[in-house]
């Protein structure tokens, strides 16, 4: 068993920030160990941050992303190389990650959008597999991404931006210790909420978190590369209380602004 050790993970959402694509961002914000996306953001972004780090992706959709264009032709669906986690838990580093993809509908023809009673039912597909996991390895998952946030923790008043009820009781079922989603837009203070013991976070626009882990490893389940080859299990035990977040920065760049 290794010993505990810090992990800086980082966390993107909606909006590419200058100060991050550019090769600078490595000498203020290394290192950076694992980069987690809660959707809309450009591909060609989060593979830049990729290449920037060295560091594995896992992310969800988002309601606004889609397929792009390339120059010669091509059309991607997703940032080569990522970790699609929506609907899976999988581990990575001593962390059990799991995560849902998009929004509330408010559009019928809407890609990445779910009503209440869908979310529900995408939800309870997760269920057995997270109690495996608390039954095996004493925890159902330690970061649970998404891109909207939980009902009435942070949400809107206009249905595109309202959160899901499901997620609450995903996180008062499940426990994990931090809940990170998007979709939001904000200016002041960044929404940091505790549920129980989780901490609901806004990561939107960036947002470095700092947590503890005991890297314990499964000699069973070899890794196969720092982008590929991830397994859809958990090993592990449990690492305990998180210490404090480090948030930079405290505040959003800027005021939200459009139907995110």
């Amino acid at each position: 068993m290794s010993e505990g050790r810090r992990l800086r993970i980082l966390a993107v959402s909606d909006q590419a920030m200058e100060a991050l694509y550019t090769p600078q961002a490595r000498e203020w914000l290394s290192p950076i160990h694992l980069i987690l996306s809660c959707g809309d953001l450009p591909y060609g972004y989060l593979e830049f941050l990729m290449e920037l780090f060295n560091a594995p992706l896992f992310y969800v959709h988002g309601n606004h992303d889609g397929p792009e264009l390339l120059a010669d032709g091509r059309v991607r669906y997703a940032p080569e190389g990522g970790q699609n986690l929506d609907g899976k838990v999988m581990w990575e580093q001593g962390l059990l990650l799991g995560g849902l993809e998009g929004s509330r509908r408010y559009h019928p023809e809407g890609r990445y959008q779910y009503s209440e009673e869908e979310m529900w039912l995408r939800v309870f597909r997760m269920v057995p597999l997270l109690l495996w996991n608390r039954r095996r390895y004493g925890r159902a998952v330690d970061l649970f991404i998404a891109h909207a946030p939980p009902r009435a923790i942070g949400d809107g008043a206009d249905l595109a931006h309202r959160g899901f009820s499901a997620f609450r009781w995903l996180i008062q079922r499940f426990r994990p210790r931090y809940f990170l989603h998007g979709h939001l837009h904000f200016y002041g203070p960044r929404p940091i909420t505790p549920i129980g013991p989780t901490l609901v976070i806004n990561v939107f626009p960036y947002y470095v978190l700092e947590i503890e882990v005991k890297d314990v490893g499964d000699s069973a389940w070899p890794r196969t590369g720092r982008r590929r080859g991830r397994c859809p299990v958990s090993t592990g035990t449990p690492s305990g209380d998180a210490p404090e977040p480090h948030r930079p920065p405290d505040r959003a760049s800027e005021p939200a602004a459009g139907l995110r």
